[in-house]
């Protein structure tokens, strides 16, 4: 049995009574509520993962909020997502993020200095999504739409450490294993074959760093899988590119006690895979990229390293005979658990996410300039009510798609056929 804790609080799945988790967490949601934020593109509702997970969220009664951020290229796509989720019980949300209505607040912003159209993908849609799910709840779980092992445990795990007053836990972080079924063999590649012994040649190279020791007691790092008080959604700044998990990190890093911060097991996990792409720019070497160029910024912005080509090439040196034998080591393991493991194609792998390290850095030295998102903080010193204008364009949204449905959801009056209220058409019932 892992009975083993980190520099951050580890819980562990020890088999413990989910049910009385559940119950407890439905009372503590009278003080403190809480909202569920699904990022996803429109293409993630035509895949059987996002289905699983909406018909699960439907057995959460202690969510109380579903906050999905859309990305959807026509106003017929945005109004299958509305449908889409239109079983849900809780209050449901769904953000066109690049719709006429949102994009004009953007640009609204934009016109008063401050430029969030600049941020594209995941980032602007987690941003987005972060401000309106403050308006509604105390503690906010955010997870992928891809999740192919999904159950209502995954954020009950997430939401109970920050509803527990006894605990005083703020930002929670999943981790797993991420074991596939058909076929049974490890996935994980980013996370194994490059974050864990980009880690370790880090130590080696500039010594012992707090930033690096924090990182290293984060047994998966690279989930899309946390929760946080609605308090520092606020506070801090979203990376926008494929940094993001990293560079999030970092930013608990820098506003969150140590004490504050948990990781969860939540047991065996699987989602969609990615290709390793056939150059930097592309696939997983991508991420590879833009997670160790805010690796290398984060160092240098806490820790005051000095960085240049030559620790870089010490750097390349080490991470490769880590990361060979690390492959080693998961080769055992697999074979003992009879999983599926092609030790030549890991070790090609890695060789290509190796390939990263001098160009990555390279570019870092030239731009070390980060892609991240200002806080929300910033946005609402620059448009106070902007949370409330958002929330009013999401109504809006949705509305023209209510609208066309029959009743209860709409009802006639002397204007034509409306909506009967704002509240009513976030309340997507059965």
């Amino acid at each position: 049995m892992d009975y083993k804790q980190e520099r951050i609080t580890t819980i562990h799945d020890f088999g413990g009574d989910l049910l009385r988790l559940e119950e407890r967490s439905c009372e503590l949601t009278h003080d403190t509520p809480t909202a569920v934020l699904i990022p996803s593109l429109y293409e993630e509702l035509e895949r059987p993962a996002l289905t699983r997970i909406r018909d699960h969220l439907k057995d959460c009664a202690f969510i109380n909020t579903v906050v999905v951020s859309l990305y959807a290229d026509t106003a017929a796509q945005y109004a299958k997502a509305v449908e889409f989720f239109r079983p849900l019980p809780q209050k449901t949300h769904i953000i066109w993020e690049n719709g006429p209505r949102v994009i004009a607040l953007l640009k609204e912003m934009q016109e008063k200095g401050l430029d969030i159209l600049m941020h594209r993908g995941k980032g602007r849609a987690v941003w987005l999504g972060l401000g309106l799910a403050t308006l509604h709840a105390g503690a906010i779980a955010l997870h992928d739409a891809d999740i192919i092992t999904y159950d209502r445990s995954y954020p009950l795990k997430l939401l109970f450490p920050l509803l527990e007053p006894e605990f005083g836990i703020a930002f929670t972080k999943a981790y797993y294993a991420r074991i596939s079924s058909e076929p049974r063999q490890i996935n994980g590649r980013v996370t194994r074959l490059f974050v864990a012994p980009l880690l370790h040649s880090l130590m080696d190279v500039w010594g012992h760093r707090d930033y690096i020791s924090y990182l290293s007691a984060y047994r998966y790092p690279l989930s899309g899988e946390f929760a946080l008080t609605s308090d520092l959604a606020l506070t801090i700044r979203i990376p926008a590119n494929w940094g993001l998990e990293v560079g999030l990190l970092a930013e608990v890093y820098r506003n969150v006690a140590r004490k504050r911060i948990a990781q969860v097991d939540l047991g065996t996990f699987d989602h969609k895979h990615q290709g390793v792409g056939t150059s930097p720019t592309e696939g997983l070497q991508k991420m590879c990229r833009d997670i160790l160029q805010s690796l290398l910024r984060t160092l240098t912005e806490t820790e005051q390293v000095v960085i240049g080509k030559d620790q870089l090439r010490s750097l390349r040196i080490k991470f490769r005979r880590e990361a060979q034998d690390l492959a080693r080591q998961y080769f055992v393991d697999a074979r003992f658990n009879d999983l599926q493991y092609d030790r030549h194609k890991e070790e090609n792998t890695l060789e290509k996410f190796e390939e990263v390290i001098i160009k990555a850095g390279e570019e870092y030295l030239e731009d070390p300039t980060g892609t991240e998102i200002p806080d929300w903080t910033r946005a609402l010193a620059v448009m106070p009510d902007l949370r409330q204008r958002l929330g009013q364009a999401v109504s809006d949204d949705m509305q023209d798609v209510l609208s066309q449905l029959a009743p209860p959801f709409v009802a006639a009056d002397d204007h034509g056929v409306t909506a009967a209220s704002t509240e009513d058409l976030v309340v997507l019932t059965q």
